[in-house]
């Protein structure tokens, strides 16, 4: 053994540095390397496949080394901790939700009751379709008339500012809401 891994020494220090900064660090894995492949050598079975075997080894001593470096940062003191800014999007999201309430009761029963069904109570469309006696394709269809009914109202009602995450503000349109 002490031949081979004279042999293959060099090669394996230049594969460690390359992978770790500290050259210290360096020589603690290739000696931690040679340890291993010294009490792990009945397990090589093919001589021809020693240099293979003793790279794998110093893969997964490498690989060790850095899953014990924790980079972490200490928090700082709860007073010392910034508020976090006010969602503005999740503030627009919540006073719009309480506008669809009234404008989803002002919708025909039809396609209110089907909208609150798959929206509010978030019920699948087939089980609203055996609540309501509907066929599959009715159900959808009424959900989906409702929310093109729904969508309309809230238009006319109020100027929505859509974006990436959806609704990102909103604004009554006058007098003619007086939902929101």
């Amino acid at each position: 053994m002490q031949t081979h891994w004279q042999q293959h020494r060099a090669q394996l220090r230049q594969y460690i540095s390359k992978r770790v900064d500290d050259s210290a660090t360096v020589d603690d894995l290739l000696q931690e390397v040679y340890l291993k492949a010294h009490t792990q050598l009945h397990q090589l079975r093919a001589q021809g496949s020693l240099t293979a075997w003793l790279y794998r080894i110093a893969h997964n001593t490498i690989m060790d080394h850095h899953r014990q470096q924790r980079r972490w940062q200490a928090l700082p003191e709860a007073d010392e901790l910034a508020a976090p800014e006010p969602d503005q999007a999740g503030l627009a999201h919540q006073e719009l939700a309480q506008c669809l309430v009234p404008l989803i009761d002002e919708l025909p029963e039809r396609y209110r009751v089907p909208l609150k069904l798959a929206e509010l109570e978030g019920m699948g469309q087939q089980a609203i379709a055996d609540r309501l006696d509907l066929s599959l394709s009715g159900a959808k269809s009424r959900v989906q008339r409702a929310r093109q009914q729904l969508r309309q109202k809230l238009t006319a009602c109020c100027d929505i500012e859509v974006g990436r995450g959806g609704v990102l503000d909103f604004q009554p349109k006058g007098d003619r809401c007086g939902k929101c």
